[in-house]
């Protein structure tokens, strides 16, 4: 008596079927993760450190191509920026151009005054952060008062030692200030307050 060959189970057909298929999604999955982060994209990249207020050009500026991923959105490509865009913080040296530290010019909080310090930091370069301390001078115009802080938030744009025998030892600093701070600054100067620049945080 002959008996007819044993059938095999439609649901184990099933489940090899989706196991085929989930092992094709994984390896796809991978697949196209790899060649995403292989994927790169131009983006603009700082030349010099950029401070506030500094108007941003191909000057200051390399192409670099990199691979950001979901943050590319993040950063600035060369179609990206627009003419006459200015810096609204402090961006280093070598580093991506964010969109979030790029603004118009009619939206700048930030404007550049020079002020002779009579106390500059060694090694103060641009794009250092210093605190403004002044010292009101006398009546007599022998002594000054106690020194107090002027600006809590400035940041170096260049510096430049006065050279000659009248130079008292005098620095002119260009600084990026607020706005706001302007006209007690200036006031500052032509009352013939001493100035001195010490790095933020270093004088609290």
């Amino acid at each position: 008596m002959m008996h007819s060959r044993a059938r095999r189970p439609v649901f184990g057909d099933i489940r090899f079927v989706i196991g085929v298929i989930l092992v094709i999604v994984s390896v796809a999955g991978v697949w196209l993760l790899v060649s995403s982060s292989r994927q790169t994209a131009p983006m603009l990249q700082t030349t010099r450190t950029v401070v506030p207020g500094d108007t941003i050009g191909s000057a200051d500026l390399q192409v670099v191509e990199v691979s950001l991923g979901a943050l590319g959105d993040e950063y600035l490509a060369p179609h990206d920026l627009e003419p006459g865009s200015i810096a609204m913080r402090t961006i280093p040296e070598g580093e991506l151009l964010p969109r979030s530290a790029v603004g118009d010019a009619a939206d700048a909080r930030f404007t550049t005054i020079v002020v002779g310090s009579t106390a500059v930091s060694e090694g103060m370069t641009a794009g250092t952060k210093v605190e403004v301390w002044h010292a009101p001078a006398q009546a007599d115009g022998r002594a000054y008062d106690e020194p107090r802080i002027l600006v809590g938030d400035a940041v170096v744009v260049a510096v430049a030692e006065e050279d000659g025998m009248l130079s008292n030892s005098r620095t002119d600093v260009e600084l990026a200030i607020e706005r706001s701070a302007v006209a007690d600054v200036l006031a500052a100067l032509t009352g013939g307050d001493a100035i001195s620049l010490v790095p933020a945080g270093a004088g609290s």
